[in-house]
């Protein structure tokens, strides 16, 4: 999925400049341009996008103050030729601060930047449905996700909920850095790990099975140089 971008710039020079870098960085779409702030203002009330290249010395309302008046703000990339307002401009957590004339090298960091933010944004929660409810979960708030035939339930520290999906489809979507599967029918989320006995491990108030021929994979992930002995 490519990263929809809006350039508001009030010099058509610099605006056909980031529009040609755009167009040159494959996960990036040139989704329109704006010389105002009340022109984008516009823009983004009909078509919102994903990065926002933004200068800071623009007609009526300056780029900042602008910032300033949307109620949800994209990603921002902040281009002016004026170093002076930076602090500002981080004050308003504004993604980065391109100086101009802007090199396609600092341009590409920031648009790499704007890639990776997103898509940890986009990877901290999933939607499931249970019964005629679309339900969003937080992978912090997931303890336990357990096999129940053709249903899974995802057990939280708040509740359990239960949906019509393949254990399969869930172990492929949890990150796995974050998520153990233990068992042909468990997957534990390895930061919520309380303690291991046996082959038992306990998180939160679950007592989860850790099948034989899983364990010394498991036991590895789980410890790894975390494990303190004599």
């Amino acid at each position: 999925m490519k990263l929809q971008c809006l350039v508001v710039d009030d010099e058509p020079l610099a605006r056909q400049g980031l529009r040609e870098y755009i167009a040159d960085v494959s996960f990036l779409e040139w989704a329109g341009e704006c010389g105002s702030a009340p022109e984008a203002a516009d823009f983004l009330h009909r078509r919102p996008v994903d990065l926002l290249f933004l200068d800071i010395r623009l007609p009526r309302l300056s780029g900042l103050e602008f910032l300033r008046t949307l109620p949800q703000k994209p990603l921002t990339v902040i281009t002016t030729a004026y170093p002076d307002h930076a602090l500002e401009g981080f004050e308003l957590d504004v993604l980065d601060y391109l100086l101009k004339p802007v090199s396609f090298e600092r341009f590409l960091k920031a648009a790499n930047k704007a890639k990776a933010q997103l898509k940890a944004e986009s990877t901290d929660h999933f939607y499931i449905k249970c019964e005629h409810r679309i339900e969003k979960i937080r992978l912090a708030d997931v303890l336990v996700v357990e096999a129940l035939q053709n249903y899974i339930a995802v057990h939280t520290a708040q509740r359990k909920y239960i949906t019509y999906l393949t254990f399969k489809a869930v172990e492929e979507y949890l990150p796995a850095e974050q998520f153990i599967k233990v068992h042909k029918s468990y997957i534990v989320a390895a930061a919520k790990i309380d303690s291991i006995e046996g082959n038992t491990i306990s998180v939160g108030a679950h007592e989860v099975p850790v099948s034989r021929a899983l364990r010394d994979e498991v036991m590895e992930k789980i410890l790894q140089d975390r494990y303190l002995k004599r």
